[in-house]
């Protein structure tokens, strides 16, 4: 092979678009400060007040990845209650978007882990842009 021609064919390979190598998300659920730390790649980009149980009922400590998502899912456990942009995580909790942004801050939920709807979407758009395999929640006290 001639230098010249293994000159162009690294300058070629400059040229060529890199594989893009997926983001990791961290969501990090605090239940005592009622707040979601969102990691990507190890850095602290947004937090963002949540919902987690309230009296009576349990948010599960512990470490996932997630199941499943679905952008318009209804709880078939709770009256239908709407849980829009669900990133399904451990059995039937999920983190997803609430309409009672009044409580955000504050237990009020059955178990899961509610944000506001913007959040709750952004999150969303992230896991489906860079896969379920690179995302992990974790629930602490």
């Amino acid at each position: 092979m001639s230098t010249v021609f293994r000159a162009a064919l690294a300058a070629l390979l400059l040229l060529l678009p890199m594989s893009a190598q997926a983001t990791t998300i961290v969501a990090r659920v605090s239940v005592s400060a009622q707040t979601l730390y969102v990691y990507l790649d190890g850095q602290l980009r947004y937090e963002w007040p949540v919902s987690t149980a309230g009296n009576g009922y349990e948010t599960p400590r512990g470490e996932w990845s997630p199941t499943w998502l679905s952008r318009w899912h209804r709880s078939r456990q709770y009256n239908n209650a709407p849980m829009p942009f669900a990133i399904f995580y451990h059995e039937g909790y999920a983190i997803h978007a609430t309409e009672a942004i009044y409580n955000l801050g504050r237990p009020a939920s059955h178990g899961c882990v509610r944000l506001h709807p913007d959040n709750a979407s952004l999150l969303f758009a992230m896991v489906e842009r860079e896969g379920m395999e690179n995302m992990r929640v974790v629930v602490t006290d």
